[in-house]
């Protein structure tokens, strides 16, 4: 019998593991042993926090980011193929959504692997969920390029969208947030209703929806805080 994939939910920074992961997830991470990450020391901090008595040395690590050679992802899944169940842990939040991750299940699903999405927090959903735009429709952008004519046509889309009713939801690199603020409030209308959700399910967390004309009135601090911008 194959193994199965779970794709395991990360907390979206430092908080109880109990307050926003179920405790399936918490189970689930006790039991495997082989895991697809992003980052191993953070992974085995967070396993660690999540089963502090857990045997670290028999865990096993697959390490998938930008310098990760495609023709090896097909290897990681070996273990699945011969009977292992294999957890994707996110960084932060839900795996393989602005997250490494979706190859690995595309490749799983071509082989004839079960895959389960497990629950956990994700920033963009909880994010739309606060600001009080429509979540009927809405586009995730994802990070906004840096290229500059590229940026400014992504802009204009968004633009566009958000007057027909589609909710824009888009980040940016934390250590940016306050230029991009400043961006959106040279850019956008002073009627466009901007919503900035920033450290969600933390203690310091602050979600508001205002417009921009009320945004350039604040004074708020979003550098190297993670943040969820979006507007309507």
């Amino acid at each position: 019998m194959k193994g199965t994939i779970y794709l395991i939910p990360n907390t979206l920074g430092p908080t109880s593991g109990d307050k926003v992961l179920p405790l399936d997830v918490q189970q689930m991470l006790g039991r495997l042993t082989y895991f697809i990450v992003e980052n191993e020391r953070t992974a085995r901090a967070f396993i660690k926090t999540i089963h502090p008595d857990k045997n670290q040395q028999e865990l096993r690590f697959e390490i998938i980011d930008k310098q990760t050679d495609p023709l090896d992802l097909p290897l990681f899944l070996k273990p699945a193929e011969q009977g292992e169940d294999v957890g994707i842990i996110s960084e932060a939040g839900v795996p393989c959504v602005a997250d490494p991750g979706s190859e690995i299940v595309s490749i799983a699903h071509r082989k004839g692997l079960r895959v389960v999405p497990m629950v956990g927090p994700s920033s963009i959903l909880l994010a739309l969920m606060a600001s009080g735009f429509n979540g009927q429709q809405f586009t995730f952008r994802g990070y906004l390029p840096f290229d500059k004519p590229i940026r400014k046509r992504v802009f204009q889309a968004m633009i566009k969208d958000s007057r027909d009713g589609v909710t824009q939801i888009f980040m940016e690199t934390p250590y940016r947030n306050n230029k991009l603020l400043e961006e959106l409030a040279a850019t956008l209308h002073p009627e466009t209703k901007l919503c900035i959700a920033v450290d969600i399910t933390l203690d310091t967390e602050f979600i508001a929806t205002k417009t921009i004309a009320q945004w350039k009135s604040e004074r708020i601090d979003l550098h190297k805080r993670p943040a969820i911008f979006l507007i309507d």
